[in-house]
């Protein structure tokens, strides 16, 4: 009976000195010192509930963790459906992944703290307790950040949808505005990160400078593709969405302007990363550019000089209006362009919808114009030479065009001699 009541002394002591570890701890976090009470706030009637979890530091931890979580994840869901039925009857047609994406941090905080609570129960050592507490709200910050930058890249992405805001929001300044949030972003989280683990921030922005040294000349490539990425957004030579062909050769349309590289798709389908270094140096031929996106294709081609052109520029104009590819607005037109050395040489010119279609129309063109020539008895001419004779030999010469040898040793007779034996 004493040993019992000896035990259950024990337990009791462990039990308040286990109360009184979690009534006194506190912590420095972000600068400000967390006074944590939480058995303040237990009602009476589960007050021999948390006597009992203090007893077991694992099982009170898994506890207050899921009770952390479960509160979070409720509060989420009250706030978010609030806010859907306050702005759905103002905005029908309001996107809910914004509510979605800022309520989710009022959970994360909530869990957060819990697991915090949940920390001191375990009764580590000061030490790792700090460290413990410091490594929830890192992974706090971090989540936080995920949900900041999804949140911002949401709404300019509405905004630049949005018609007011649209000269300002435009598709080709998103990504400035994208590359200036993120930094801004990354370097507000990086300090929070450094104030948690109570790194001294002013000592490292003193040092900037040298580091900004060593940075640029180990990074050069990289600060100077990111100096021209902010160059070609700001000049806007192209615009995601744009046809382009580079002086290097490679054409196709632009699908992403990125921090260091300008991503093209081209007509193979493949995928091209070119530096912005590299591109903000190029010569770029927008194919896309100008007052609208239409784009003008040009077949050259010569008929004979005993054509019709009357009826040859009627075959052309009809071919042009049975493609489903050309556009009737501009109309087709043709244009002699010279008198060749073989053929009337003109311009068969037209527009399309989308620069990528030029090849398909072409093609399509020109398998056209041949099948329709061929109908209509119109001849395509092709390189030829004619031979004028002047002294009588034209026999002889056709004979040694055709091939005859007779022909040849007969033309190639010896001079006559002379009473010397010479040629005279």
């Amino acid at each position: 009976m004493s040993e019992t009541t000896q035990n259950g002394g024990e337990d009791l002591a462990q039990t308040a000195e286990a109360a009184e570890a979690v009534e006194e701890t506190s912590h420095s976090v972000l600068g400000l010192k967390l006074d944590i009470d939480f058995p303040a706030y237990i009602p009476d009637w589960l007050e021999p509930a948390w006597e009992v979890l203090l007893r077991y530091p694992l099982l009170s931890f898994i506890v207050i963790a899921s009770a952390g979580y479960l509160l979070g994840k409720g509060l989420q869901i009250v706030v978010r459906r609030g806010l859907d039925r306050l702005i759905s009857a103002h905005h029908p047609d309001f996107d809910e992944r914004l509510i979605k994406y800022l309520t989710l941090p009022l959970m994360q905080v909530v869990l957060a703290l819990f697991l915090v609570i949940a920390s001191i129960t375990l009764d580590l050592p000061d030490e790792a307790e700090k460290n413990l507490i410091r490594i929830i709200f890192s992974v706090l910050i971090f989540f936080w950040a995920r949900s900041w930058f999804r949140v911002t890249h949401f709404i300019l992405d509405t905004l630049s949808r949005h018609e007011r805001h649209g000269k300002v929001f435009h598709v080709r300044t998103l990504p400035l505005y994208r590359m200036g949030l993120k930094l801004f972003l990354l370097g507000a989280f990086v300090w929070l990160f450094m104030a948690v683990w109570g790194i001294n921030a002013t000592a490292w922005l003193a040092s900037a400078g040298i580091l900004g040294i060593i940075v640029g000349f180990a990074a050069r490539d990289t600060l100077a593709n990111l100096i021209s990425g902010v160059s070609i957004v700001g000049d806007a030579p192209y615009k995601i969405g744009d046809y382009i062909v580079l002086d290097s050769g490679e054409r196709g349309i632009v699908m992403n302007l990125g921090l260091r590289s300008t991503r093209i798709l081209t007509r193979d389908d493949v995928e091209v990363s070119i530096p912005n270094a590299v591109i903000g140096n190029a010569k770029i031929l927008n194919e896309s550019g100008g007052p609208w996106v239409k784009h003008r294709i040009r077949v050259p081609l010569g008929v004979a000089y005993s054509s019709d052109m009357d009826h040859v520029v009627e075959v052309l104009k009809g071919i042009a209006g049975e493609n489903e590819l050309m556009l009737e607005h501009p109309a087709p037109r043709v244009r002699l362009r010279g008198f060749g050395d073989n053929s009337i040489d003109m311009d068969f010119m037209g527009w399309i919808d989308r620069p990528e279609d030029r090849g398909r129309t072409v093609h399509q063109l020109l398998m056209a114009i041949i099948r329709r020539f061929r109908e209509e008895g119109i001849e395509i001419p092709f390189p030829q030479r004619d031979l004028h004779f002047r002294d009588g030999s034209q026999p002889e010469a056709q004979s040694l065009l055709a091939g005859d040898p007779d022909a040849a040793d007969s033309g190639s007779e010896s001079p006559p001699e002379n009473e010397t034996g010479k040629p005279a």
